[in-house]
């Protein structure tokens, strides 16, 4: 696999370690220190995949996060020493494909990477039928099978693993989730959005404790695995 990556670190020994390792994977790596930078490298390059660091010099990550969504198709990974479900889900709920908590190992970056770029051709496609192992979903058709078995779900269940299936390997927080299946008016109640996955993953065979369809990050929200 290959592809455009933008990596903004003010470090510039992270910036030379993922040159160095990306490169050797087969991506094209260009590498900035500030937010500025990143925007206008961003605009001109149209990079596939950017890592941003949030803690830049000039401009708070979260700020570039914003100016990035409005204006480039990129899919973006945020790299940051920030732990804090709090900054996770504020960075997710602003646009970022992915969030990686530093320090982290190239081999489980590369699966992140190649887990949007695969989740970028899947969407330009149109690809109507999203596989995770035996489970299929199959978007034109609204139907859901595992192991070709069909799967009844309720609208609401229906709709909830559509919007996961159409950002399979992103990780969706429960804010989103709740506006785009509920509406506006439930935001601020994420137990809408365990009940309702926990009554899928009992209709799919889902072990919650080894998910093979459904992945929780706790606290933050839920991710459709991909294959890497």
């Amino acid at each position: 696999m290959s592809g455009r990556v933008l990596v903004v670190d003010d470090e510039a020994e992270i910036r030379r370690a993922l040159r160095t390792g990306l490169s050797g994977h087969g991506f094209e790596v260009e590498a900035v220190a500030g937010g500025e930078e990143a925007l206008a490298a961003a605009a001109a390059r149209t990079p596939d995949v950017v890592l941003l660091d949030l803690g830049l010099p000039d401009l708070d990550g979260f700020t570039v996060l914003t100016r990035l969504r409005e204006k480039s198709r990129a899919a973006v990974i945020v790299l940051s020493v920030m732990a804090d479900e709090r900054d996770k889900v504020r960075a997710l709920d602003l646009g970022a494909d992915d969030y990686l908590v530093k320090p982290f190992g190239l081999d489980e970056l590369l699966a992140r990477i190649r887990a949007v770029i695969r989740r970028q051709a899947a969407v330009a496609s149109g690809d109507a039928v999203v596989r995770v192992g035996d489970l299929a979903i199959d978007l034109g058709r609204r139907l859901v099978t595992v192991a070709g078995r069909e799967v009844h779900l309720t609208p609401t269940e229906y709709e909830l693993l559509r919007y996961l299936a159409l950002h399979a390997g992103k990780l969706v927080t429960h804010t989103i989730l709740l506006r785009e299946v509920w509406g506006a008016y439930a935001v601020g109640e994420p137990q809408n959005t365990r009940y309702v996955v926990a009554q899928i993953r009992r209709k799919l065979g889902d072990d919650p404790a080894r998910p093979r369809y459904i992945a929780t990050e706790p606290g933050v929200g839920y991710r459709l695995r991909v294959e890497h």
